[in-house]
């Protein structure tokens, strides 16, 4: 057993013996299927802390030859599977952590250091059959499987490393993809390569050294979606066990959509709030909200009222396809957006190819980097979104009007404000501190139409849930009169207690008030509609 080769199962039982173990080992029965086979090249991209490197450790645990995991895994989910025997413990594995490499080469040498740190634990496993100089891993390891016919398993962390940390080096990168692609491509001794990353691999500029890859990306992670974060039925349990609340769990860590599973939770977030039993932004604690401020504040056409109109709790459209899939190339708004979605600051809708700020831990993030990059119009909306709010629930219709008054002249320089949806946007704004005890939902169906904006209170708050009707040039009455006869508030999940239905209009040709407002309380469930 060594540090690269063939590391064994003590990581892996580290993590089993947690306070908190979510069980993926599921995962293995995906790897099971592609060992030797043409889908042996797997690449899965996911943000920071998304359980990137676990998933190595128990994939080495799995396979590592020299060491017996099957206690390990007793009970677990792979177990039961017909493919569990076949492999345990059956090859030799390489463990890479490029990370590692990085720091600790002379700057330019990372790949030669590499070669020289693994080579020294395959000549002390296989050294009798490299008699003869060998001219590097990748020499050495088509010597042994000619003598012995034994394939490796590679599995590589933070495979992109080099890649983001060292992005103004062109040669280097271009030597390190060069060493990946002779290492790993066309070579017989490949029995299976997982690599992880922040970043997918195929395009390079003109560079595509490593396109034997399958991609599983925040764009598609296809038959990765269960294993990318915790699902839903996963942090209920976690949520009865630790005795936290289950809504406000989901409002500030789910929101990571897929086409199979549409709510995939941050796990380091999760994990921690369990922990500390209290809700805090712990994943982007993690790292400055500078990198974020870095994108923020590039100058393409369009990306600030994109970002403004995701704060609003719209989704916007988002081309993927250009994107280089490096974090210094950009051509437009799309592949900014794109990188974020990488990073994990953005959901995505595959199938509508829509974006969106996924949950309050990240519109946390995004709030912080435009308290000091210069978005003084939006900062000035979201710290008057308490008044207007208490306003709100204070049914006073006169002031919430004065403030969209004000939320509107703040918001006019950023979006076109000439329509419904617009509208919607600007007041989802004006309405940003609601969110710390509602959960927002803009165009909730009900079965007649769609109901605007609706907050829906967490279930600790005690607070009136808000159904939102918005007009544009006609009046507050009318849209409190839609509410009624579409009956929006029967679509509220099994609600019942209080709620205010409050209507708004905007009218661009009343130059003394531009928004009319209308609340109406009234009790809805068992003793009340």
């Amino acid at each position: 057993m060594g540090f690269y080769l063939n590391p064994g199962n003590s990581s892996f039982e580290e993590a089993l013996h947690s306070r908190i173990y979510v069980d993926k080992t599921g995962l293995i029965r995906c790897t099971n299927e592609w060992i030797n086979t043409k889908e042996k090249f797997i690449c899965v991209s996911r943000p920071r802390r998304f359980g990137k490197s676990m998933a190595l450790e128990m994939l080495a645990a799995y396979y590592s030859r020299g060491c017996d995991s099957r206690k390990l895994f007793y009970g677990t989910i792979i177990e039961k599977d017909e493919s569990f025997p076949a492999y345990l413990n059956q090859y030799d594995v390489l463990f890479l952590n490029m990370q590692q490499f990085l720091i600790e080469a002379d700057l330019g040498k990372v790949t030669s250091y590499l070669e020289q740190q693994v080579l020294e634990e395959v000549y002390e496993a296989y050294g009798e059959f490299l008699k003869k100089p060998v001219t590097g891993l990748a020499d050495a390891l088509r010597r042994i499987y000619v003598k012995t016919g034994k394939k490796f398993i590679f599995l590589i962390d933070e495979w992109d490393c080099v890649v983001r940390e060292r992005q103004e080096s062109e040669e280097l990168q271009r030597q390190y993809l060069d060493f990946l692609r002779n290492l790993l491509k066309d070579q017989p001794y490949v029995a299976l390569a997982y690599m992880t990353g922040i970043l997918p691999v195929k395009k390079y500029g003109q560079h595509s050294a490593l396109n034997m890859f399958w991609e599983y990306s925040m764009i598609d992670q296809n038959v990765f979606e269960e294993y990318t974060g915790f699902t839903e039925e996963e942090v209920k349990e976690l949520c009865q066990r630790f005795d936290m609340d289950f809504a406000q769990t989901s409002n500030w860590y789910d929101g990571y959509r897929f086409r199979q599973y549409q709510h995939v939770y941050n796990p380091r977030s999760v994990v921690a709030a369990m922990k500390c039993r209290h809700f805090s932004n712990y994943w982007t604690a993690t790292e400055t909200y500078e990198a974020l401020k870095l994108y923020m504040d590039m100058d393409f056409d369009g990306l600030r009222s994109d970002i403004v109109r995701m704060l609003g709790g719209e989704c916007v459209k988002v081309n993927t396809l250009s994107f280089q899939n490096d974090m210094r190339t950009f051509k437009t708004k799309d592949d900014v957006l794109t990188l974020l979605i990488h990073l994990g600051y953005l959901g995505y809708h595959a199938e509508l190819k829509e974006a969106f700020i996924p949950n309050k831990e990240i519109a946390g993030e995004f709030e912080n980097a435009m308290s000091v990059s210069g978005w003084t119009e939006i900062m000035r909306i979201l710290k008057a979104s308490e008044k207007l709010l208490e306003d709100t629930l204070h049914c006073d219709a006169e002031s919430v009007a004065k403030g969209l008054d004000q939320a509107h002249t703040e918001v006019a320089s950023i979006l076109t404000y000439n329509d419904e949806n617009s509208l919607g946007c600007a007041i989802s704004l004006a309405y940003y501190s609601a969110r710390k005890d509602y959960r927002l939902i803009r165009e909730l169906p009900t079965g007649r139409g769609f109901a605007d904006i609706v907050f829906l209170p967490l279930s600790f708050t005690g607070k009136p849930a808000l159904v939102i009707e918005l007009k544009y040039d006609k009046s507050a009455v009318t849209a409190i009169e839609q509410i009624k006869e579409r009956h929006y508030v029967q679509a509220l999940e099994g609600y019942t207690g209080e709620i205010l239905l409050i209507g708004v209009n905007y009218d661009k040709n009343d130059k003394r008030k531009h928004h009319s407002c209308v609340i109406e309380k009234i009790m809805y469930g068992a003793e009340g509609k």
